[in-house]
């Protein structure tokens, strides 16, 4: 577009005025995690009292969400795609609610008009020289979003990274408001010793010239922790954070060995400190792509040596796993471990990991059960599991029969509770 300077200048306005344009009864469209713009975000709280039975839609929120406190409940109603922290009392509480999907399909829901965007409300770096601005950080089903909304309202954040693979036109983009302020950083973890032991169980599974789907958290880190040794690695996840810039920096990624896209870190959204923010900033390493892109089984599962490493909340003595619920109490959601789960069995060389604490943090509660609590949902069902790794040991279930995948997830279950677990299932196969 000719003279896009000038039309992007046309559509600044304030915050007040932009979110003037959402109205009662809209579907709203946060952007994802560290790309939520909370500024307007903010403003759209601020404008409650004009407005009723609004739909928030979005995934990980890393902030309060003020739009799910108890006296909001007139004006905001929060359809959550992964219930976190702020979240989890209004599913509760019946103020909010979870969709279940996977991380994958979530670009379809819009795309195919199962949930319609009114409003979607996204932050973008500054445009280039093109008038294209860049998703940055978030690039997941932020951009199906804005592609499906009637409305597309952009804070325009000169802080935002720059980075390749994603962009809006300007001429896509209906009101623009400006910001410079820094991005949502989440604090490295501190690694426990259990953590460590995990993490070094996790890192013997790891060949050289792997590529690697992880997370974020103690468990990811400690097995970045013990990479270190490790030759050539490449990254085609979902996110990363910092600890796969250290890497990076010792010469252990190097994604030489990335088949589907050499020498390209392959993410969708990311989140971590400053440090991670400026590394990705302008780095033609570094590719943004949609969650229906990284995720998709038949897109990650050509990727040679793909290691997914994913975490859970409780595992059965038959493999099933529970990831995402306390009971029937909602506590995250699926994301994109069983995208990348499967996607890893078909790969090439490649290898699923699910990695737990054997035990709660009080060590009162085993986290290998002979039965999911009541009302656990399974997020990956035991067709899928291949190998379990505790502080204890690594169970490879792949291949193996109902006693044979008890008899190895009870020996890397905590020693206390292991009597136990074998006297139960005892008695399921007597039953």
């Amino acid at each position: 577009m000719k003279n896009w300077d000038d039309h992007y200048s046309r559509k600044v306005t304030s915050k007040e005025e932009a979110i003037l344009n959402i109205k009662s009864r809209n579907r709203v469209v946060f952007g994802h995690a560290a790309g939520e713009p909370i500024v307007l975000v903010d403003e759209l709280v601020r404008q409650k009292d004009r407005l009723t039975n609004i739909e928030i839609v979005h995934m990980v929120p890393l902030r309060e969400c003020q739009y799910c406190l108890p006296e909001m409940e007139q004006h905001f109603y929060h359809n959550s795609l992964f219930a976190g922290a702020g979240a989890r009392q209004a599913i509760r509480e019946g103020r909010a609610d979870y969709t279940p999907v996977f991380f994958s399909e979530i670009p379809r829901l819009f795309r195919d008009n199962i949930l319609p965007v009114d409003v979607a409300l996204i932050q973008l770096s500054p445009p280039d020289e093109n008038g294209y601005l860049s998703f940055g950080v978030s690039v997941d089903y932020t951009m199906q979003a804005a592609k499906s909304s009637k409305i597309v309202i952009a804070e325009v954040n000169k802080q935002m990274p720059r980075t390749y693979g994603a962009y809006i036109h300007i001429s896509e983009v209906d009101y623009i408001v400006e910001t410079d302020r820094p991005l949502i950083e989440i604090p490295l973890p501190k690694i426990t010793s259990i953590e460590e032991n995990i993490g070094r169980n996790v890192a013997s599974l790891v060949p050289d010239r792997a590529n690697l789907q992880l997370g974020i958290g103690g468990i990811p880190d400690a097995a970045l922790k013990f990479l270190t040794e490790k030759k050539d690695l490449g990254i085609h996840t979902e996110m990363f954070s910092d600890g796969v810039v250290e890497l990076y920096e010792k010469g252990v990624v190097t994604n030489k060995c990335n088949n589907l896209n050499p020498g390209k870190f392959i993410a969708t959204f990311l989140m971590g400190t400053k440090k991670l923010y400026q590394f990705v900033d302008n780095n033609p390493n570094v590719e943004m792509h949609p969650v229906d892109y990284t995720n998709n089984l038949m897109i990650a599962g050509k990727v040679n040596n793909l290691i997914s490493i994913n975490s859970a909340l409780q595992i059965d003595l038959f493999g099933q796993v529970c990831a995402d619920t306390l009971g029937y109490q909602q506590y995250s959601g699926v994301g994109g471990q069983v995208d990348f789960v499967r996607a890893s069995s078909i790969s090439p060389g490649g290898k699923s990991i699910i990695a737990l604490p054997s035990t709660n943090k009080k060590k009162t509660i085993s986290r290998i059960v002979s039965k999911l609590s009541e009302g656990a949902c399974v997020t990956t069902s035991r067709n899928d599991v291949h190998n379990v790794i505790t502080e204890y040991g690594i169970a490879n279930l792949r291949g193996k029969t109902i006693r044979q995948r008890a008899k190895a997830l009870i020996n890397i279950a905590h020693p206390d509770f292991r009597d136990q677990l074998k006297k139960d299932f005892d008695k399921i196969c007597i039953s």
